[in-house]
């Protein structure tokens, strides 16, 4: 098993296009691939079997309240954006429907070219912190964004990013709501702790 991300770097000649880092994404899909703004392939670890179940809970717990408040949809860790900050997938995330539907067909059926309402992303145990609070502050310059989580699980933190404010630190919350971008969601940390 990879002890952490693996960062190869692609020269100018052979960088993929959209099409092309789709299909590599696809025919690689046992692995976790994203793409930097410099064209860089990220290869991160699988998670380990504590890890995707947790994760598995976040998007458990966000599809319910979508379902229920029908006002966008939800996405789970392996679905790929077209991002400016390159191609993201973020371990949980919800865009509200009349963005999602903007999107032709086509864009929706690759790596959709916008950025989630919300993204939540799950710390690994691999993970170092420092880098997921980069991604995550990137995150926050992409236009579209409203709200992200990064949930800590090794030192019980949830680090709250909302576009334009300093980064807000949950310790130890029993419970994370998204009001108002997500109004009545409510996420209890015991189900992910």
């Amino acid at each position: 098993m990879l002890s952490s991300t693996i960062v190869l770097r692609i020269p100018p000649k052979l960088q993929m296009t959209d099409d092309e880092f789709f299909e590599f994404c696809q025919i690689n899909s046992e692995l976790r691939i994203e793409r930097n703004k410099s064209g860089e392939l990220l290869i991160m670890p699988p998670t380990g079997g504590t890890t995707g179940n947790r994760s598995g809970s976040v998007f458990g717990e966000l599809y319910i309240w979508a379902r229920q408040d029908g006002t966008g949809i939800c996405f789970d860790s392996s679905t790929g954006f077209k991002l400016a900050m390159g191609d993201k997938s973020p371990d949980a995330s919800w865009i509200k429907l009349e963005r999602w539907n903007a999107l032709s067909q086509e864009q929706q059926d690759k790596f959709a070219p916008i950025c989630p309402d919300f993204v939540v992303e799950l710390r690994s145990a691999s993970d170092n912190l420092k880098p997921l609070q980069e991604k995550m502050q990137e995150y926050m310059r992409e236009p579209g964004v409203q709200l992200g989580w990064l949930i800590d699980r090794k030192n019980r933190r949830v680090y709250i990013y909302r576009p334009g404010l300093p980064e807000e630190c949950l310790e130890n919350p029993a419970t994370v709501s998204g009001d108002p971008v997500l109004p009545g969601f409510i996420l209890n940390m015991s189900k992910i702790w």
